[in-house]
């Protein structure tokens, strides 16, 4: 019985506890209004999180998650959202909610040239992946012809500077494409726009988001023996199969026959076998890749 009252007792603690004091709810739903109720997305039960919906100046919509802690406002609040990196957060015991969405506001300004070059890529290139990137994404898989791609890493804090950027596709393409890259890179002016300087640098007119890119994304061609289909071959399975084998790297995702991979694996001397398994990596991307080393 005693045993029963304290279990009791102690729940009955626990959920005194986790009750914000009526004073904090005052104040939350205060600082909510200063902000405005049309604004709130979500508010927890127990105030320990809510979130704000904020349009930027050129109307896209990003959602401001806001954690509180017990001893608000005296501590720090956590942010978190949609973009490729927060900003430090000014907080005093004097601060209150608007004083986050307005910091919010202005980190979003600095961050417009960012996500106006990246729409303008999405609208000009032929781009594969991400297929529906995010405001926190800083990167983007295009085509540039010749079965080749060009993976793109963009300087949100800069986003007109010289990208960084990694080549998939046959050596005999990418070689050359590493060339014209290394030979102008100097060319690149922050005064120009990413497109113009892009074309400067790579010395050709890249493939379109219209019918070309569509046309790319439906060819599924192995990447290594780069057809789509396998000859009718007993020996090989007497199947003419489609690639079969895809890379899980979201940045590389290409595409092959397992008959290919397992020949190309063995002809590498860092492929390591366990049982019937072979182990190794990429030929486009280097990432971890694995087969079986028969066909049964």
């Amino acid at each position: 019985m005693m045993q029963g009252c304290l279990g009791s007792s102690i729940a009955k603690c626990r959920i005194q506890d986790s009750v914000p004091p009526p004073s904090l709810y005052h104040t939350v739903y205060a600082e909510i209004e200063e902000v405005g109720w049309e604004h709130l997305v979500h508010l927890e039960k127990d105030l320990s999180s809510l979130c704000f919906c904020i349009l930027d100046e050129n109307d896209r919509k990003h959602t401001l998650f806001i954690g509180l802690s017990q001893d608000y406002p005296k501590g720090l609040p956590s942010i978190a959202a949609d973009v490729p990196f927060i900003f430090d957060l000014e907080w005093s015991v004097n601060s209150r909610l608007k004083d986050i969405v307005k910091q919010f506001k202005e980190h979003l300004l600095k961050l417009q040239e960012f996500w106006s070059t990246m729409e303008n890529i999405d609208k000009s290139l032929c781009v594969v992946n991400p297929k529906l990137p995010s405001l926190a994404s800083t990167y983007r898989q295009i085509c540039i012809g010749n079965d080749c791609y060009m993976l793109l890493h963009m300087d949100a804090r800069n986003p007109t500077s010289l990208p960084g950027y990694r080549l998939l596709g046959p050596e005999s393409a990418t070689e050359t494409i590493r060339k014209k890259w290394k030979k102008n890179g100097r060319k690149w002016s922050n005064g120009r726009s990413f497109m113009e300087n892009l074309a400067i640098l790579l010395e050709t007119t890249l493939p379109g988001p219209t019918k070309e890119c569509k046309k790319i994304e439906e060819q599924i061609d192995c990447g290594i023996c780069y057809a789509q289909y396998l000859p009718h071959d007993d020996e090989l399975g007497g199947s003419s199969n489609e690639p079969d084998y895809e890379c899980d790297n979201p940045c590389c995702s290409r595409a092959f026959h397992t008959i290919c991979l397992r020949d190309w694996l063995r002809s590498i001397t860092t492929t390591r076998q366990s049982f019937n398994v072979l182990f190794g990596n990429c030929p486009y991307c280097s990432d971890p890749v694995a087969v079986k080393s028969n066909s049964s």
